[in-house]
């Protein structure tokens, strides 16, 4: 093998993205993943609306428009190399305010939507206040709420998906995938290679994409990472006889969320349960958290039938921002990761952005809020 190539560490959306993007460059690529019990990726389906966020980050915003912006040409790029199903689709959303108390935050709420977009935040588009008949007449088993905000270029994506999309791509580009655990190896300072099942992979560069098992990588390079997993139980359903494949997102002033695929599916969720550690499993109060919540706002729902639950751990960085740039100290290591509740909204940019740092090329964008060095930030 030659020693020029690039390892990717984590199969996820932002490794798979990074493997992607660098073999369209035509280098070669080795992406390693070790299939972890979950992987946030494989659990979660995405909204991908960012200018709908309530989330008080204010850097959060920018990186959101500009990723938000780089999804069309991605999947014209995966249609170009056979890769078409990605449950991507525009089918707007529906913010809605259940009772008078969030009725009175939506004129303001709205006011803020539109600021963003006047300022190019895009996947917004024409936004309006609706009916409460009028919010059922586009989902149909939605609850009598108090009113609707309408935003009709909110799109969706399902993270399964698209992640076998990018990684079917990436190895018919060439890219060899690996279904294992590695360990970067550092020499006099900079990246020599991996270690991958007791064989040494040489590489002089290697992105760090491990999702939240990436504080273990992190530390073989000798640094701290404050990411940590958040577990998110979510539901998947079906309604027989029903085309659900147009119907709006739902979400509101809460977490949760409601998304409808076709051709018959919705997946309603998620917990955010911080501090869960790396237990992958359904717990009582949380498969109550979801199935209460969505029955709340979408009581229609209730002969649906619960096909699974799924788990995955988000990556969750301690100040709510992903990690994106180069390792400290550490030549030849990129990091990529801790996008938390954001992964399949901001995960595919970033992959493309480890890539282009990958290749010693200048991003297009600035990347100081997302600086691995800022960890000394939080150890103060």
């Amino acid at each position: 093998m030659s020693a020029s190539q690039i390892v990717v560490i984590g199969g996820g959306v932002v490794g798979a993205s990074a493997a992607y993007q660098l073999t369209r460059d035509g280098l070669p690529v080795v992406l390693v993943d070790a299939n972890d019990e979950g992987q946030a990726t494989a659990a979660g389906a995405g909204v991908i609306a960012p200018g709908a966020s309530l989330r008080p980050l204010p850097a959060f915003y920018p990186f959101a428009a500009k990723a938000v912006r780089a999804y069309p040409e991605l999947l014209a790029s995966l249609v170009d190399d056979g890769e078409a199903h990605t449950g991507y689709e525009v089918v707007g959303k529906l913010f809605v305010a259940t009772d008078d108390a969030e009725h009175g935050r939506l004129e303001e709420t709205l006011a803020l939507f539109n600021r963003r977009r006047e300022d190019g935040m895009p996947n917004l588009g024409a936004m309006e206040i609706l009916t409460s008949e009028a919010a059922q007449q586009r989902f149909p088993p939605l609850a009598r709420i108090a009113a609707a905000i309408s935003i009709p270029e909110a799109a969706r994506v399902d993270g399964a998906l698209l992640r076998d999309a990018l990684i079917a791509a990436a190895r018919k580009r060439g890219a060899r995938i690996r279904q294992c655990r590695a360990r970067p190896i550092v020499e006099a300072g900079r990246v020599a290679g991996v270690s991958i099942d007791d064989e040494r992979v040489a590489c002089d560069r290697v992105v760090l994409a491990g999702g939240a098992w990436s504080a273990d990588l992190a530390s073989d390079l000798g640094f701290t990472l404050p990411v940590a997993p958040q577990r998110g139980q979510i539901a998947h359903l079906t309604i027989e006889g029903v085309d659900t494949s147009r119907w709006p997102i739902l979400g509101g002033f809460g977490d949760q969320y409601v998304l409808a695929f076709g051709p018959n599916r919705i997946v309603a969720g998620a917990t955010r349960e911080t501090g869960s550690g790396f237990e992958v499993r359904l717990t009582a109060g949380g498969v109550h958290s979801v199935m209460s919540e969505v029955l709340r706002v979408a009581p229609g729902l209730a002969t649906a039938t619960l096909r699974e639950m799924r788990i995955g751990l988000r990556p969750l960085a301690a100040d709510g921002l992903p990690f994106l740039g180069l390792a400290p100290g550490i030549e030849g290591a990129i990091v990529a990761t801790g996008h938390g509740p954001s992964g399949l909204q901001l995960g595919p940019y970033s992959g493309a952005l480890a890539a282009v740092l990958a290749r010693d090329q200048p991003v297009p964008v600035d990347l100081t809020p997302f600086a691995v060095e800022r960890v000394t930030a939080f150890a103060r």
